[in-house]
């Protein structure tokens, strides 16, 4: 079954990730989707909000039944091929064009399924956001009726990095990575990102001369 059928669309829900839980508590098949024009409860990593202003972002969430380790730092991929030479994937689950945010990802894990969220700006006009989003956020730049066919992009985007062997998409991650060389910080540390490891894991060079691999969390770059 290809990935976004069957699919349930909303004019306005309050999280299509909470709706396409439901659904996969209830069986809902591998590919199944969730999506909405508008979202009003959206939720990133830590829970924070994301805003999906009405017709103009990407607001989907897919269950999947088969799937690796790797799913967050995939739909990155998968954004990143979509979005253009430029874009970049900040580990886990950002992607970045111009160094603004572009996209977001969230995945949420059960035995037997996951529920895989991306959020994509496609049409938004960054300068309407609230300040504070508006002062990390990008844009594909693209028209508003072109909304529903980068859906279908990113969808046929996304089998393809899901089919994908695991070290060619390691080789992709480290083409796109976006925190190579910078400055980071997460609980626990600093340092600087040193690239990806064979596991799909950032790599960190501390002060002290070490090198750690982080494999889950929150990184941040610092300036």
């Amino acid at each position: 079954m290809s990935l976004g059928e069957p699919r349930e669309h909303h004019e306005t829900i309050g999280s299509t990730n909470e709706r396409a839980r439901e659904l996969a508590e209830e069986g809902a098949a591998h590919g199944a989707l969730v999506t909405a024009d508008e979202q009003t409860s959206g939720r990133g990593r830590q829970g924070r909000s994301w805003a999906t202003p009405p017709g103009v972002a990407i607001a989907a969430s897919l269950i999947l039944r088969e799937f690796d380790d790797l799913l967050p730092l995939r739909a990155g991929l998968a954004v990143a091929d979509i979005a253009g030479p430029s874009a970049l994937v900040k580990w886990p689950n950002d992607v970045w064009v111009d160094g603004k945010k572009v996209a977001g990802i969230l995945v949420e894990a059960r035995e037997g399924w996951a529920v895989l969220g991306i959020g994509v700006n496609v049409a938004v006009d960054v300068s309407a956001l609230p300040p504070d989003a508006a002062a990390v956020a990008g844009t594909l730049g693209r028209d508003e009726s072109e909304v529903e066919a980068t859906l279908t992009e990113l969808l046929d985007a996304l089998e393809t990095r899901l089919e994908q062997e695991k070290a060619a998409a390691i080789t992709s991650l480290r083409e796109r990575d976006a925190l190579l060389g910078k400055s980071v910080r997460w609980d626990g540390g600093e340092g600087l990102g040193a690239g990806i490891d064979d596991s799909g894991a950032l790599l960190v060079h501390q002060p002290d001369g070490t090198t750690t691999a982080l494999s889950a969390g929150e990184v941040t770059l610092t300036t």
